[in-house]
C-alpha cells in the first residue's frame, strides 16, 4: 500500500499495530480494513490503555441484573420493575462545537438506554469549565462553552420528552483547554423485558433503523483518542450532528417493536457507528455477519464503503431479528417513519464479511478485532507535584465573616439556575425533587410506588492531591446524596475523565483512581454496572485534573417518604451529624483565600458513612426528619448558607466550630428534626452509634453561624444572582 506510514499514522495505528492486523488478516488489509481496524482499536473503544485497571471492579449484588459489558447497566428495584442506567462522555466534540457535541452526547446515552428496552425518564449531566471570570479571550471562550453546552443538551433533552432533573457544574482553570460534558440517563422496564446488544441465529437478518447515514462524525472515535493541538481544534467535521425529533421516533418504534417477539438483539450505533454495533453484536454471541453496504441509506451522493462504516451519524440502530419476522418489524418502524432496511444476516463464520453489491469489500474475523485489541502496558509514575503539594499554608488569615462571603460568592456554589431553568425538569410529572433543590435528584416510579434518587459527584480538587482516596470519596459523596433523600443507595456508573495515558504520571492517576472505586464500591455495596473511559482530555500537553465522575442510583421504598434537603419550619431544630476535624486538603477555602489546589485529603472512615446513611435512612423511614443536607464542598458554613438561602428562613446557630465552619471533613450532614421528634431521633442516633450535635434553630430573618451573620437577603442575592452576572456578561 502506497504512503502506508501516512496513513497509518491518520488513523492513529502503530508500526505494531500494523504487524497485528497482518497477522490477523493473514494478508495486507486494505485501506477500509485498515479504518476498521483503528476505530475499533481506538482508545474510545477498545479501552487499551485502561483495561487493565478495569478489572475488579465490585459488578455483582442481588439487585443486579445486567452490569458492565452492555449498553448500561440494570438493577432491580422491585414489584417486577428494573432502573436501566449509564453515563458517557461527550467531551472533545463538546470543546470542538459546544452545541452539537453536548445535543449529541444526550443523544446517545438516551439511545444506550432504549436500546435495552428501558422508556428514558430522567436525565443528569457533570459539567466541568474552566476560568468563566475571566475577562480575557479564554473567559469569553469559556462563557460561550458554557452556553452552547446548556443549549444543547436542553435542546436535545426537552425534544425528547425527557427531564433533566440535576447534575453538577464547577469551574478550574485546568479545563480551559477541554471541557468535560459527561451525560447520564435512567430509563424504567419491566425486569423481564431487558433486551440485549446480540447477533445470533444463523440466517437471522440483520436490520439498519433510523437516520440515513451522512459523513458527518467522520473519525470521531478515533479524535477522541486524541489530545488537542492548534491542528486538531480544527476538527469540526469529526462533530455529529444531532436530530431529537427523528429519536424521538426512532425511540417510540423500538419500544413498540419490543412488544413483539421479532427482536433476537438491537445495538446503538455510537462510537465508530456501524463498525462497532456490528463487530460488538457478532463478538457477544461468537457468531459472523454479512452485510452489504450498498443497501445502507444514505444521506449524501456517492458515498464509499469506508464512509458507511466509520460515520458517527446519529439516531441510527442495527437490529437482529427472527428470520420470517422482519417485514412485520421493518413496517412498525415505517409507521412511524423511521427507515429500517435489511442490510446483512447471521452467519456462523466468525468473520464480518463486507459487500459493496456483490463485491467483498472487507474481510476480517470478527473475536480478534473486538476483544484481542492490542493492549497497552503504559509506565506509570508518581507525579512528582504531589511532593510539593503535601503541605498547605496556614488557614485562617482573614476573619470568618469575610471568608464566608468569599467561599459563598464562589462561582462553584452559587446556584446555577441559569443552567437548570433552560432544562425541562417536568416532563412525564414524575419529578420530586430536581435540579437547584440541593443533594439528589428523585423522581416517582408510578408502576411500584417506590422513588429513584440519583446524583452525579466528583471533586476534582480531591482527586489531584489524592486521586485513590479522592475517587473513593467520589463514590461516597455521591451515596451520600442519594441518602439524604431517604433512598439507599444501590449501584453506580461512572465516566473516568483523564489526561494523556502516555504520561506515565497521568496513568498512575487513573491507575490509582480505579483503586478507589472498586474499594468504595465493595466497602458500601454498591457495584459498578455500567461505564466509561474519556482519556487524552489535554491540550498542548496540558492535563485535566482527574474526574471520574460518579452517578449514584439508590431506592426509596415510598414516594411519599422522600427527604427534601431545604428548611422545612420556623422553630425546627438543627442537628450536626458527624465530628468535624482541621481537614483543608483540597478544599474550597484553600482554593478561594489562598488560590492553592494543596494538602492532605480528609479522612476516609467507611463505617462512619454508612452509618450516616442508615441514621438518615431510617429516621426518615420512621417520620423523624423535616429535612437533610449533607456537608461537602466549604464544610458546615456552606451547607447552612445554602439551606437558608434556598429556604428564605434565618437561623441561630453555635456550633462554636470557628475556622473549622469551612473543614471539609467527609460523612457529615446538618438534619432539621421537629422538637417534638427530638427525644426519638437522638434515641436512633445513640443506638447507630453516630457523632451528633444540636447546634441551633430553623427562624428569623438574619443568618447566624457563630462569628457569621448577615440577613438572609443578602445570603440570596448572592446565592441566586452571582452566576447570572458572570456567565450574561458578554451579552
Amino acid at each position: 500500500m502506497e504512503n502506508l506510514e501516512k496513513i497509518l499514522k491518520k488513523h492513529k495505528l502503530t508500526s505494531s499495530d500494523y504487524t497485528e492486523i497482518v497477522r490477523i488478516l493473514g494478508r495486507e488489509p486494505n485501506y477500509l480494513e485498515i479504518g476498521i481496524f483503528s476505530a475499533m482499536w481506538s482508545e474510545h473503544c477498545s479501552y487499551k490503555s485502561s483495561r487493565k485497571y478495569l478489572s475488579g471492579f465490585p459488578t455483582e449484588a442481588e439487585w443486579v441484573i445486567q452490569g458492565p459489558g452492555e449498553n448500561a447497566g440494570v438493577i432491580d428495584i422491585g414489584d417486577g420493575m428494573a432502573a436501566v442506567f449509564k453515563m458517557e462522555s461527550h467531551n472533545h466534540p463538546s470543546y470542538i462545537e459546544p452545541y452539537q457535541g453536548a445535543a449529541t452526547g444526550v443523544g446517545g446515552i438516551m439511545r444506550d438506554v432504549f436500546t435495552m428496552g428501558a422508556r428514558p425518564v430522567a436525565s443528569l449531566n457533570s459539567l466541568r469549565f474552566g476560568d468563566v471570570k475571566r475577562d480575557d479571550k479564554i473567559g469569553k471562550y469559556q462563557r460561550y462553552l458554557v452556553k452552547g453546552v446548556v443549549e444543547g443538551i436542553s435542546g436535545y433533552g426537552n425534544s425528547m420528552g425527557v427531564p433533566t432533573v440535576g447534575g453538577e457544574t464547577s469551574f478550574d482553570s485546568c479545563y480551559n483547554g477541554n471541557i468535560l460534558v459527561n451525560a447520564f440517563n435512567l430509563g424504567l422496564a419491566k425486569s423481564d423485558e431487558i433486551f440485549y446488544g446480540r447477533a445470533e441465529g444463523v440466517g437471522n437478518p440483520v436490520i439498519y433503523v433510523g437516520s440515513k447515514t451522512g459523513r458527518d462524525g467522520l473519525g470521531g472515535a478515533v479524535m477522541s483518542s486524541d489530545g488537542f493541538s492548534e491542528e486538531t481544534k480544527a476538527l469540526r467535521p469529526t462533530v455529529q450532528v444531532g436530530d431529537p425529533f427523528t429519536e424521538k421516533l426512532l425511540l417510540e418504534a423500538c419500544l413498540e417493536a419490543f412488544q413483539t417477539d421479532y427482536i433476537v438483539g438491537i445495538q446503538d450505533m455510537g462510537a465508530a457507528g456501524l463498525t462497532s454495533s456490528s463487530f460488538e453484536m457478532a463478538d457477544r454471541s461468537g457468531s459472523g455477519m454479512k452485510m452489504d453496504l450498498a443497501k445502507v441509506p444514505a444521506r449524501e451522493e456517492n458515498m464509499q464503503p469506508y464512509e458507511f462504516m466509520l460515520s458517527e451519524s446519529q439516531e441510527r440502530m442495527l437490529i437482529c431479528a427472527k428470520a420470517g419476522t422482519e417485514e412485520k418489524l421493518i413496517e412498525i418502524f415505517h409507521k412511524w417513519e423511521v427507515e429500517a432496511v435489511v442490510v446483512g444476516e447471521v452467519t456462523d463464520s466468525g468473520r464480518m464479511e463486507l459487500y459493496w453489491g456483490d463485491e467483498v469489500v472487507a474481510d476480517i474475523p470478527v473475536a480478534p478485532i473486538s476483544s484481542e485489541c492490542p493492549l497497552v502496558d503504559r509506565p506509570i509514575s508518581k507525579p512528582k507535584y504531589l511532593e510539593e503539594i503535601s503541605k498547605t499554608s496556614e488557614v485562617g488569615s482573614i476573619p470568618n465573616m469575610e471568608a464566608f462571603l468569599k467561599l459563598f460568592s464562589s462561582v462553584e456554589v452559587v446556584e446555577k439556575s441559569w443552567i437548570y431553568e433552560q432544562y425541562d425538569s417536568m416532563v412525564q410529572t414524575n419529578t420530586v425533587k430536581q435540579g437547584g433543590d440541593l443533594d439528589a435528584s428523585v423522581i416517582r416510579v408510578k408502576e411500584n410506588g417506590k422513588a429513584l434518587a440519583m446524583s452525579s459527584d466528583c471533586n476534582p480538587r480531591y482527586c489531584y492531591i489524592d486521586p485513590k482516596g479522592g475517587s473513593a470519596a467520589a463514590v461516597m459523596e455521591s451515596g451520600r446524596n442519594v441518602a439524604m433523600s431517604g433512598a439507599r443507595p444501590k449501584a453506580i456508573t461512572d465516566c473516568l475523565n483523564f489526561g494523556n495515558p502516555e504520561n506515565p504520571e497521568v496513568m498512575w492517576q487513573f491507575a490509582e483512581s480505579t483503586y478507589g472505586i472498586k474499594e468504595a464500591c465493595a466497602e458500601l455495596s454498591t457495584p459498578v454496572v455500567s461505564g466509561n473511559v474519556s482519556l487524552y482530555n489535554e491540550t498542548d500537553g496540558n492535563s485535566v485534573f482527574p474526574t471520574p465522575s460518579i452517578a449514584m442510583v439508590g431506592v426509596n421504598e415510598s414516594q411519599e417518604k422522600v427527604l427534601p434537603s431545604v428548611w422545612q419550619e420556623e422553630g425546627n431544630l438543627i442537628f450536626l451529624i458527624g465530628k468535624t476535624e482541621s481537614e483543608f486538603g483540597g478544599s474550597l477555602y484553600l482554593k478561594e483565600i489562598h488560590d492553592e489546589v494543596k494538602g492532605t485529603l480528609p479522612e476516609i472512615d467507611y463505617k462512619k458513612e454508612l452509618a450516616l446513611w442508615e441514621l438518615v435512612i431510617e429516621a426518615n423511614s420512621k417520620g423523624l426528619l423535616a429535612s437533610a443536607k449533607d456537608v461537602n464542598v466549604g464544610g458546615v458554613a456552606v451547607a447552612l448558607g445554602k439551606l437558608s438561602a434556598k429556604s428564605g428562613f434565618g437561623i441561630e446557630a453555635k456550633p462554636e466550630l470557628d475556622l473549622l465552619l469551612f473543614s471539609e471533613t467527609f460523612s457529615r450532614a446538618i438534619l432539621e428534626v421537629k422538637p417534638e421528634k427530638e427525644n426519638e431521633f437522638l434515641v436512633l442516633a445513640h443506638k447507630i452509634g453516630v457523632v451528633y450535635e444540636k447546634i441551633g434553630k430553623v427562624g428569623g430573618s438574619d443568618f447566624k453561624l457563630d462569628d457569621i451573620s448577615l440577613p438572609v437577603s443578602q445570603l440570596q442575592d448572592i446565592y441566586f444572582n452571582t452566576f447570572k452576572k458572570i456567565v450574561e456578561r458578554d451579552l
